[in-house]
């Protein structure tokens, strides 16, 4: 297995490697661990995805064992090419590197004979009670079921019908497989579950090869003992579904079979990570499809701005836990801050403009300041172009300051970032009041970085040359829910739930002529504002535009501290 970003993430030692590592001391397997991921190709991975993902991938690298990637696709009305890649993409982009990318597919043929396999033993039969007759015969969490009408046929009728089903005889939902295990078992999973039904459609892969799919709890402890996984770790949802799982395997005399293992879901505040819910986002226009900056999806994150380091080191810091916990997205925002402050360079952005005139600056002049590009001394220093006209953040400009107001203001001096000191002596405005443009002086003794001045500005504040700057668009995203309760609600409205002010779009900002180059997906700081990464999908030749990762802070902290 390749070593890459999860080396450097923590691995703390939890119950999953207890138990493996007494799997180890007992010498229960003669081969090397070996984990999967096996996602359903009919959708988008998200942050639980990588969650999972991270659980596996790390205990195959922390036991010199193997990864696989293994799509479960068993459902051809759902699963589509365009997710596979997709999935493929987004592992690869986030550091995960699957030793192997498989196909449950690919199987159709073994699991088809092991289902024979089972019929032969008695194990199997074909049913024909419809959906609604089989919930009634499965009884309740209190009452044993009954068994079907159809459940003590023949073995060679039974054979007889399945082949029947295999070759497209029947019509969809008029026969399946069942196990013939318990219908009064206390585990209604246990109670004769379907392992096959009848789907006549094209498979994204088979094409027309089948027309009978195996069920998820027939199929994926098949696949997993097909490709010699040691432990199959999935979410305590399916915790009722091992000893199912283990019932095939042992029916099926498999030799060192692998071993279902559980840990606790993940759950995140201010996001949707429900595939049906990401599902009617995306397909009620209610966000900008599955790469939407807001989603949890990995398209999302990346899009976004996230680092695949930012992502590791947020999982890492989650740790893995037995039960259902839920997260503070803080938690990956701060994990992103820590990732590119110390890496990226510190711009100037005016996303807001207000013109400010330099009346005693010459005419006709500009020269080029030398400005910091990030605390880190290693990323050195860049040019940055000054001239008469400069714009400012609006924002930084009061006439009528309140308390405690350190920027700009009228007969008062603030710091331009990296040049001069200036003084507000005009305020031009149009005919309904608003302030158009600024007339101020600077006082050429304070050029930043010659020596001292006695003088103490009221603040900093950055600016960009008119001149010289390029225009962009900025988008602003928060977090897309503003009740994370409303979800549970059954009459819930998706406009009554979505953050209204999740994205804002600005047009026509100002920033440095040295981000024209910037190309998609790369980032900066924008002073004051927070970190912002090119954008994929709106960027052009023609504009560049850049989505705001995270601000510098987190703005919800404040507002959870006045809550309490």
């Amino acid at each position: 297995m390749s070593k890459n970003l999860s080396d450097n993430t923590k691995q703390t030692y939890n119950f999953l490697h207890r138990e493996i590592e007494k799997d180890l001391q007992e010498k229960s397997y003669s081969r090397d661990i070996c984990t999967r991921f096996p996602p359903e190709p009919n959708g988008y991975l998200h942050l639980g995805s990588a969650y999972a993902i991270n659980i596996s991938y790390t205990v195959a690298q922390k036991y010199d064992g193997s990864f696989n990637l293994r799509f479960d696709d068993t459902n051809p009305l759902k699963e589509k090419q365009e997710f596979v890649d997709a999935i493929i993409e987004d592992i690869k982009w986030a550091g995960f590197d699957p030793d192997r990318i498989l196909y449950g597919s690919d199987y159709f043929d073994k699991i088809y004979n092991y289902a024979v396999q089972l019929i032969k033993k008695g194990k199997a039969y074909v049913c024909e009670l419809n959906a609604e007759q089989m919930r009634i015969f499965r009884g309740t969490l209190t009452e044993p079921g009954k068994n079907s009408p159809y459940r003590d046929r023949s073995i060679e009728e039974n054979l007889d019908l399945f082949t029947r089903m295999k070759e497209g005889e029947f019509e969809e939902g008029t026969k399946v497989l069942r196990a013939k295990i318990d219908m009064s078992s206390p585990n209604i999973i246990m109670r004769d579950p379907v392992i096959y039904r009848i789907i006549h459609a094209s498979h994204y892969r088979t094409k027309d090869n089948w027309c009978i799919y195996p069920m998820y709890d027939f199929a994926h402890p098949l696949q997993d003992a097909i490709e010699g996984i040691t432990h199959s770790m999935c979410s305590m949802e399916f915790k009722n579904n091992r000893e199912v799982y283990n019932w095939f395997l042992e029916q099926l005399d498999f030799v060192e079979p692998p071993k279902q293992r559980e840990f606790g879901r993940f759950n995140l505040t201010g996001v949707v990570t429900s595939k049906r819910y990401l599902r009617q986002l995306v397909a009620e226009n209610h966000v900008d499809g599955w790469d939407d900056p807001r989603l949890p999806t990995l398209k999302g994150l990346r899009r976004r701005g996230f680092t695949p380091r930012s992502i590791h080191n947020f999982l890492g810091e989650v740790g893995i836990a037995k039960n259902q916990s839920t997260v503070d997205i803080s938690m990956l925002e701060n994990c992103l801050r820590e990732d590119l402050k110390p890496k990226v360079n510190a711009v100037m952005a005016v996303l807001n403009p207000l013109k400010v005139v330099i009346t005693n600056y010459p005419e006709n002049q500009a020269e080029e300041l030398e400005v910091q590009n990030n605390p880190n001394p290693e990323l050195g220093v860049r040019k940055v172009p000054f001239s008469k006209e400069v714009y400012i953040e609006r924002e930084d400009f009061m006439e009528n300051p309140v308390k405690g107001f350190k920027r700009l203001m009228p007969g008062e001096e603030v710091r331009l970032k990296g040049a001069y000191f200036i003084r507000c002596n005009e305020v031009i405005k149009d005919e309904n009041g608003e302030v158009l443009e600024l007339h101020c002086t600077y006082d050429p003794e304070t050029k930043s970085g010659t020596g001292f001045t006695a003088r103490k500005p009221k603040g900093t504040i950055h600016w960009v040359s008119k001149n010289h700057g390029i225009l962009a668009d900025v988008h602003l995203y928060d977090r897309l829910l503003t009740d994370d309760e409303l979800l549970k609600e059954e009459d819930k409205s998706w406009s009554d739930i979505i953050n209204p002010k999740s994205f804002v779009k600005l047009q026509n900002c100002v920033i440095e002529p040295f981000l024209k180059e910037a190309t998609c997906e790369d980032k900066f700081q924008f002073l004051r504002h927070g970190y912002f990464s090119v954008d994929t999908k709106y960027t052009t030749a023609d504009k560049l535009v850049f989505n705001r990762i995270v601000p510098l802070k987190d703005p919800w902290k404040k507002g959870k501290k006045k809550k309490k």
